[in-house]
């Protein structure tokens, strides 16, 4: 099936990965709510969403982590575990209450759907957080296979989960179009020969998404349109 992809020449395309926070849904309210209850009930600082922005991406450990470090504790290592049960307590309580699901997601995931293109979600997000965020966002009904950062024995920016969801779909890399939000996502699918198409509206660490090289670059999910079957 062929994709065009703005400012690119149209793409032969079997399938299509996409990334969830900060491709679908804007969940920087969900982090920095968690998160900052989470801090409360360690007797820590609270932490700005500003900051916490910067940090998503490398998977629910990665975030813990960064976020203990920004507010000073010495010894990460010894809090991490009583963090991560405080994290996943708030998280799995409010996940989706303060996130939103980006414009132009759904009439984009609704008309790739109906062009008979299987669509894959997939995450750094544990999988007990990302099917429930996207079941209460009305999102799970198009994915043929949702799989967290812990489907998998290794996490984007590796290439594996990538490579297990072609595999999965029996599709190959070259024709399996990965759609994220950072380099993270470019890095995977690159490494997995993956052609990938990122969002300019995500999460990249602070650094522009455009720097990253890309096959195009959307403002907009609805972008991404089936020329040809």
């Amino acid at each position: 099936m062929q994709l065009q992809i703005p400012s690119a020449a149209p793409l032969e395309v079997d399938a299509i990965l996409l990334d969830l926070d900060g491709t679908l849904v804007n969940t920087l309210g969900d982090f920095a709510q968690a998160l900052n209850r989470m801090l409360a009930d360690l007797a820590l600082p609270a932490i700005d969403a500003s900051a916490i922005e910067h940090m998503v991406g490398k998977g629910t450990e990665h975030l813990l982590r960064s976020v203990l470090a920004h507010v000073g504790v010495p010894d990460v290592a010894v809090r991490y575990q009583d963090a991560w049960q405080r994290y996943e307590h708030h998280y799995l309580q409010l996940n989706g209450q303060y996130a939103q699901v980006y414009p132009g997601v759904l009439a984009g995931l609704q008309a790739l759907a109906a062009a008979g293109l299987p669509l894959v979600c997939l995450t750094n997000k544990p999988l007990a957080f990302a099917r429930p965020l996207l079941q209460a966002k009305g999102l799970e009904k198009f994915f043929q296979q949702v799989y967290g950062g812990d489907s998998f024995a290794r996490k984007k920016p590796d290439p594996l989960p990538l490579l297990e969801a072609c595999k999965a779909l029996g599709t190959a890399p070259q024709r399996t179009l990965m759609v994220g939000d950072s380099s993270n996502d470019a890095q995977a699918a690159r490494a997995a020969g993956c052609p990938v198409v990122l969002m300019t509206y995500g999460y990249n660490h602070g650094v522009p998404i455009t720097d990253t090289p890309a096959l195009g670059y959307l403002d907009r999910l609805e972008a991404l349109r089936v020329v040809a079957g």
